[in-house]
């Protein structure tokens, strides 16, 4: 089994949750959220809020605690190998209760399909609410542009209005 082996990034003023389903290898190395180079994840947000590529960690939650964006993975741990979400399994999954409790969660999205088809199957009945498939920033969904994902992506600026 492999633990999720960094916490929930959000603070009270965090009004948007983006989960993704598990960290892969580099983002287990560097215990930080979307550490492969070729995740279009930091790229795509930095446009959505019309800022610059963060580099560091620190620019990284400087960016998503101005724009009030928290992030977290549906997976607590699992068996996967490497970083691909088709070899999860033995899935047991985060509880999201003390994001929701101490922040005011507005709306939540879902960084791929991996990530929904486990919040489906083990979070939206225990939290009672819905959240919105934006398409994956993976590489391997590499039929997605960055410009079409920050197209869809935008929706997450447009909710905090």
């Amino acid at each position: 089994m492999t633990e999720h082996p960094f916490p929930p990034l959000y603070n009270k003023d965090s009004k948007v949750l983006i989960l993704g389903s598990f960290p892969s290898v580099k983002s287990r190395e560097q215990m930080f959220f979307y550490g492969h180079p070729q995740n279009r994840f930091w790229k795509v947000i930095a446009a959505v809020f019309e800022c610059d590529v963060p580099e560091t960690i620190e620019e990284k939650k400087k960016l998503l605690f101005e724009n009030g964006v928290a992030l977290w993975d549906v997976i607590a741990s699992c068996e996967i190998e490497g970083s691909a979400d088709s070899s999860i399994k033995n899935v047991k999954v985060n509880d999201l209760s003390k994001i929701l409790n101490e922040a005011d969660i507005k709306a939540i999205f879902i960084n791929g399909k991996t990530a929904e088809k486990y919040f489906k199957k083990y979070t939206k009945s225990k939290i009672k609410r819905d959240a919105l498939c934006l398409p994956s920033t993976s590489p391997a969904n590499a039929a997605w542009s960055v410009e079409r994902l920050c197209e869809k992506w935008k929706v997450i600026k447009e909710i905090q209005r």
